[in-house]
């Protein structure tokens, strides 16, 4: 599980709990509750981008709200390390020998690398197709994010109209002055979830969702040039200082190298 995401996640409520409970006490939750504007901030917000997209992209934008507590499986370091291997096994048995070798491997976009490799593609056809598969990766990824931008920038502006009609309905009936105070409470409390909807939940996900896709078409550049290496028949020891110009010096120290210096 990522940490950051739940610790931010429950830090921001307890926050805002706080917020609400430290100087009224228990009893001020009841004033931040209203049903009617729960219907209409998060209704109306969800109802507006399910109008934008079909049915199936609606469900796939909801699906990845998991994905920000899960951690991802490798880092930049591993998938080098994983590399010079591959190198290695190469040089020693040539590059048919990879075919056993990437029937070990999970990560399907490295295994596919590998297999074009062994099947002698062209190298220039082999980084454009794996180069086309991390666009299409990054494309859906930056749908899904889309999704989560579109849903915050509909929180705020839902929860407006919320309470417009609000005020309308209190404007309306301005024969009892002791009623003003309540009814224009409730008015704002709309305003309220539009912004918690906005910056509790959409922002921070749609932010770890945009780092996640930038970690991984990193990760997957560095596995097209790693395995064009191998192909080429380059030294494993040159293919390992190549990619390690892709990631910070303190992330080369952790690999074990003789690398010295501090992070980027």
């Amino acid at each position: 599980m990522d940490i950051a995401s739940i610790v931010g996640l429950i830090g921001c409520l307890a926050l805002m709990f706080y917020g609400i409970v430290g100087s009224n006490g228990m009893t001020a939750i009841m004033s931040f509750i209203d049903r009617d504007s729960i219907l209409i901030t998060f209704g109306g917000a969800f109802m507006a981008v399910f109008a934008m997209n079909t049915i199936q992209s609606f469900v796939g934008g909801l699906k990845t709200l998991p994905l920000v507590f899960k951690l991802e499986k490798g880092n930049a370091g591993e998938v080098i390390t994983q590399i010079i291997n591959l190198s290695n096994v190469a040089r020693k048995e040539g590059l048919l020998s990879l075919e056993e070798a990437a029937g070990n491997i999970e990560d399907e976009f490295m295994k596919k690398g590998i297999m074009l490799v062994v099947d002698g593609t062209d190298p220039e056809l082999v980084r454009a197709i794996l180069e086309s598969e991390m666009e299409g990766i990054s494309g859906r990824h930056k749908d899904n994010i889309g999704f989560w931008d579109n849903l915050g920038g509909m929180g705020p502006a839902w929860g407006m109209i919320g309470t417009l009609i609000g005020l309308i309905n209190m404007l309306k009936n301005l024969s009892d002055p002791s009623s003003l105070g309540p009814a224009m409470a409730v008015a704002l409390v709309t305003t309220f979830y539009g912004s918690l909807l906005a910056n509790w939940i959409c922002a921070p996900v749609a932010g770890k969702l945009k780092m996640k896709d930038a970690q991984e078409y990193a990760i997957k550049g560095i596995e097209v040039e790693g395995l064009l290496s191998i192909q080429a028949g380059e030294n494993p020891r040159v293919i390992e200082e190549k990619l390690k110009s892709f990631i910070a010096p303190k992330e080369r120290a952790a690999m074990g190298s003789g690398d010295e210096g501090g992070g980027e």
